[in-house]
């Protein structure tokens, strides 16, 4: 889960894994899986961090080398 912030300065925690899309233009729109859109204050680049963020802490994003792919075989 992460806490971001509605444009009118309320914050809520949204589950990361549901995050399908994040696009900014200006602001910043997340669309769920579920199809619900949230427009946020944060920047699609803090969402994104926040979102890798939740993933490590539960163990869903391993490490990975600099470049994001692992080519040990």
């Amino acid at each position: 889960m992460i806490t971001l912030t509605r444009l009118n300065g309320k914050e809520f925690i949204i589950n990361a894994l549901n995050i399908e899309t994040i696009e900014s233009f200006p602001d910043t729109a997340i669309l769920l899986t579920n199809g619900r859109r949230y427009v946020v204050r944060e920047s699609a680049e803090v969402v994104y961090q926040r979102t890798i963020s939740f993933y490590k802490e539960v163990n869903l994003l391993g490490r990975l080398p600099a470049g994001g792919v692992n080519n040990e075989e």
